[in-house]
């Protein structure tokens, strides 16, 4: 049964869930957490199944159209294909989408897609095995490749985004690999912006290699064309003058997209986020497990989105990283 459409204080209309079913994960990016890790969330603080079904199920006939699963790594938590296939079933869910680093794709690409994943985003930071072993602490290169090409084999989730973050000192050298990249395969490469989120709350702007400077690069050596932006979308998405395929920039420090924002987040251990640098959560965890009816649920969510923030700030006086990591909010 359809509900009011969720709509936020400022007027945007919520349509977009992205949903952390974990917060551990098989690598240690430098831009997200330490060399040796953080600490996990103990298994009882985490969501089940049952109670991510039942969120999506409130959320859903609310407006809720698009779901993404996130991590840390979700392919690391037992049973993942499981869940999708309960997420598929759920009225009104249209787009269920999974951001990945694919190290355990090439086991699992075969029953997510049975299970009713609709789209795929995977993280690689570089196609050079050196360079990604030094970015991602793990000489896991190989693997992840044969893990793109076996979700590949489904034209069913085409296209296939590969997002890579963009780091001054570094993605300058990847910037043509992966343009080549993108004009030989499928695949839509994407940049991303290096944000505050990272475990060291190292962040410096000065750090952060913008999507106008990767785009002069590209754009010397293959000619770019910007495609018409949807709307609530993240990336500016070019297409290549001579028709090779398509390239993005999700750009949230330079050129942030806040105005349409139509976004939420929940954590693992089943907090509400309204924005991905909230310094405040609402806790969804505890009248779920106190015996919350779907209408308290739903009260409970309306007033956390109505408080969502205009905007990130990010890069502006007085802004605070928040105390969470990527890996423990979710991509």
């Amino acid at each position: 049964m359809a509900r009011e459409p969720l709509f936020d204080g400022h007027g945007r209309r919520i349509s977009d869930l992205r949903v952390s079913v974990t917060d551990r994960c098989n690598f240690r990016c430098q831009y997200c957490m330490p060399a040796d890790g953080l600490p996990w969330l103990e298994r009882a603080e985490v969501l089940t199944f049952e109670e991510i079904h039942r969120l999506a199920s409130v959320m859903a006939p609310m407006g809720v159209t698009d779901l993404r699963l996130t991590g840390g790594e979700p392919l690391v938590r037992r049973g993942f294909p499981k869940l999708v296939e309960m997420l598929a079933a759920v009225p009104g869910i249209e787009d269920l989408s999974l951001t990945t680093n694919a190290y355990l794709l090439e086991r699992d690409a075969d029953a997510l897609v049975e299970a009713g994943i609709t789209r795929v985003n995977v993280s690689i930071d570089s196609l050079q095995k050196d360079r990604f072993f030094q970015l991602t602490r793990r000489d896991s290169l190989p693997q992840v490749l044969r893990g793109l090409e076996a979700i590949a084999r489904h034209e069913r989730v085409w296209p296939i985004k590969v997002n890579a973050v963009a780091l001054r000192g570094f993605t300058e050298e990847e910037a043509i690999p992966f343009a080549d990249f993108a004009r030989s395969t499928s695949f839509q490469v994407r940049f991303i912006e290096f944000m505050p989120l990272d475990g060291d709350h190292s962040w410096s702007r000065d750090q952060v290699l913008t999507g106008e400077e990767l785009r002069a690069i590209i754009h010397s050596v293959h000619p770019l064309e910007e495609a018409p932006r949807e709307p609530h979308a993240t990336a500016r998405v070019f297409r290549f003058a001579d028709g090779q395929g398509e390239i993005g920039f999700i750009n949230p420090v330079s050129e942030p997209f806040c105005a349409d924002c139509n976004r939420i987040r929940l954590t693992a251990d089943g907090k509400l986020r309204t924005c991905l640098f909230s310094l405040h959560e609402t806790d969804l965890r505890a009248p779920l497990r106190d015996g919350a009816s779907d209408e308290e649920l739903e009260s409970v969510i309306r007033d956390a989105v109505w408080r969502k923030e205009l905007k990130h700030r990010v890069g502006e006086p007085g802004f605070r990283q928040p105390a969470r990591t990527m890996s423990a909010i979710g991509g």
